[in-house]
């Protein structure tokens, strides 16, 4: 569960690493609260630093985010335990979430670090295939 000023971690390749959630979307219930699975307006607290050899380059692994930038993201792994249809309670060590551009589209092109099962049920199946570890 994941509220207004909560931290989490980004786990792609598009250069944030920490950002900072301000806003749960297309959330009926939970009272503002995001769980894996749900998107999430984030901004950017600190993104790998913006090299010259990467500023001339145009390839994938060029960074595509700044601090400050304000984004939509997904959550991927939540501390709050999430408990599973068959009765299971799953819970991670952090908070953990992944990019989105303006189409609902992963923005970096890889994924690295566990991602949750549950992922799959609500429709971000691309996450859960690019991830290593599902669970």
């Amino acid at each position: 569960m994941l509220g207004l000023k909560a931290t989490m971690t980004i786990i792609d390749n598009s250069g944030a690493l920490i950002a900072e959630c301000v806003n749960v979307l297309k959330r009926k219930t939970g009272h503002g609260m995001a769980t894996v699975g749900d998107e999430i307006v984030v901004v950017i607290q600190k993104a790998r630093p913006l090299t010259a050899a990467t500023a001339a380059s145009t390839s994938a692994t060029a960074v595509k985010v700044r601090r400050g930038d304000i984004r939509r993201a997904v959550v991927v792994r939540t501390k709050k335990e999430v408990q599973r249809p068959d009765g299971r309670l799953i819970r991670f060590d952090d908070n953990a979430a992944v990019l989105l551009n303006a189409k609902k589209e992963l923005l970096g092109t890889r994924i690295n670090g566990v991602v949750s099962a549950d992922l799959r049920m609500k429709g971000w199946g691309k996450i859960a295939s690019l991830a290593p570890k599902v669970i």
